[in-house]
C-alpha cells in the first residue's frame, strides 16, 4: 500500500482568489509562501502586500476593506498571536469580513505536533470565536471559496489553516 502526502500547489489558492474577485493579498514573506511568490506577483487582478510585522496586515487589510477592495491576509500561525490586538480591535470589533490564510507551521497530520505554534493556533481561533477551515491539498482549496462565503455571510473574520508546505 502506497501512502501519498498531502501536496497544495500555489495556483489552486491563487483561483480561488480570483474567483472571488479578492483584490489583495496583505503578507508577511516567509519560506513556506516563498512559492507563491511569483505567481503573485505576475498575477495581474491581485495587488500583493508585504508588511514587515504582521500585526500590520489586519489594519491594512481594514483600510483595504473600507475603501472597498477585497483583500485576504497570509502570515503564519505565530504572526497570528503577534497580531492579536489587531485582530480583536480591527476585525473582530469592527465586523470585518476577512479571510486570514495561516500557515499551519509545526502541524502534523500525522498526530505528532512538537511546536507549540500548532498546539496553540486552533486554541487562540475558539477562544476569539474565528471559525477555521483546514487545507492540505489542491482539492482541498474550495475551502478557500467557503470561509470567503463565511466571512461575508457573517461579517467576522474567518481563518483559513494551511496545513501542508506548498508544492512547486
Amino acid at each position: 500500500m502506497t501512502t501519498h502526502e498531502a501536496v497544495l500547489h500555489p495556483p489552486a489558492i491563487i483561483q480561488e482568489l480570483k474567483k472571488n474577485h479578492v483584490t489583495h493579498v496583505v503578507w508577511l514573506p516567509d519560506s513556506e509562501t516563498n512559492f507563491m511568490y511569483q505567481l503573485l506577483t505576475s498575477e495581474p487582478s491581485l495587488d500583493l502586500v508585504p508588511v514587515c510585522r504582521e500585526g500590520e496586515t489586519m489594519a491594512i487589510a481594514a483600510g483595504l476593506w473600507v475603501g472597498g477592495k477585497k483583500p485576504v491576509v497570509l502570515i503564519q500561525n505565530t504572526g497570528i498571536f503577534e497580531s492579536g490586538d489587531s485582530i480583536r480591535g480591527l476585525g473582530l470589533d469592527i465586523n470585518q469580513p476577512l479571510v486570514m490564510l495561516i500557515g499551519y507551521r509545526g502541524w502534523s497530520r500525522h498526530g505528532v505536533t512538537p511546536d507549540s505554534a500548532a498546539r496553540y493556533i486552533e486554541h487562540i481561533l475558539h477562544a476569539w470565536g474565528i471559525n477555521y477551515y483546514l487545507i492540505e491539498a489542491d482539492e482541498d482549496a474550495g475551502r478557500i471559496s467557503t470561509a470567503i462565503v463565511e466571512a461575508e455571510r457573517t461579517q467576522r473574520p474567518v481563518a483559513v489553516l494551511v496545513g501542508t508546505e506548498f508544492g512547486a
